[in-house]
């Protein structure tokens, strides 16, 4: 049974803080109760404890070492400004995996028609029931609702990818890419399936960097990332597995690669223009 826990006064917040340990040294106790009243929540601020270690035994065991109140503060403002940027490039990310898409369907002669039906037709029951609802949503949306009326149930591939959900297309990019056997398309969907789930908790506001102790990560991480990953200056085997082996730091590290990869298509494109 979860025991409630009782609503605590601004006051009562601050009190609780110092009796886990936490200082205020740098943010004095009264710019620490405006930051929570006007700018960050408790709840919200000090999931970030968890990045901080505590006393094991002795007369403070349990409580946390030398964690300032103001840390927690820098945590939340470095966390926010990481989520305008991870929402940012996961925006050019699925640009150009659309993109990419559209270009593999032309280098293997599909029609734009069929592709699209073919994976409808492969969704289960309840799959299906599942895409009607977000094609239904779409349909009351102002900015999909002239491509669903235009193409009802007969959408050629260039305009389901502009009405369908990311989920939804990173499931329909996995789809081709099995229908095409192509390596790099795998290679690149895994990529997108990982990059989605940081993106839909960025736009969600969740926080990122709440939890970066290791070995919470499921996922073994892309081999092209990893040898990547090896040529920075510094990087040795062990720090590097035990940095990856952090679920949202994987995360993290998969989409600022599949972002950079873009940059660096977008730099060679520009260069033969000239």
């Amino acid at each position: 049974m979860t025991i409630k826990k009782p609503k605590l006064s601004l006051d009562e917040q601050i009190e609780h803080l110092k009796d886990k340990g936490i200082l205020f040294n740098i943010m004095d106790e009264s710019d620490a109760k405006k930051y929570l009243e006007q700018n960050n929540n408790y709840f919200k601020l000090t999931a970030y404890r968890k990045n901080y270690n505590k006393h094991p035994d002795g007369k403070n065991k349990g409580k946390y070492i030398n964690l300032e109140f103001a840390y927690l503060v820098d945590m939340a403002i470095i966390d926010m400004r990481l989520r305008y940027q991870i929402v940012h490039m996961a925006l050019d990310i699925e640009h150009h995996a659309k993109l990419q898409l559209l270009r593999k369907l032309d280098e293997y002669d599909e029609d734009g028609y069929q592709i699209v039906q073919d994976y409808i037709n492969s969704l289960t029951e309840r799959q299906k029931k599942i895409y009607d609802g977000e094609i239904e949503r779409c349909r009351r949306s102002i900015y999909c609702s002239g491509i669903i009326e235009k193409y009802d149930d007969a959408y050629p591939v260039w305009a389901f990818v502009e009405i369908i959900t990311l989920g939804r297309f990173v499931d329909f990019y996995g789809f081709c890419a099995k229908r095409f056997t192509d390596r790099d398309m795998m290679d690149n969907y895994y990529n997108l399936l990982t990059c989605k789930k940081i993106r839909n908790a960025s736009a969600h506001n969740n926080c990122i960097l709440n939890d970066l102790k290791a070995r919470t990560s499921t996922n073994v991480t892309n081999a092209s990332i990893t040898a990547k990953l090896m040529t920075i200056q510094g990087m040795n085997m062990n720090f590097r597995k035990n940095r990856m082996s952090n679920a949202r730091i994987q995360q993290i590290v998969i989409l600022f690669y599949r972002n950079c990869s873009i940059g660096l298509r977008t730099c060679c494109a520009d260069r033969k223009k000239t």
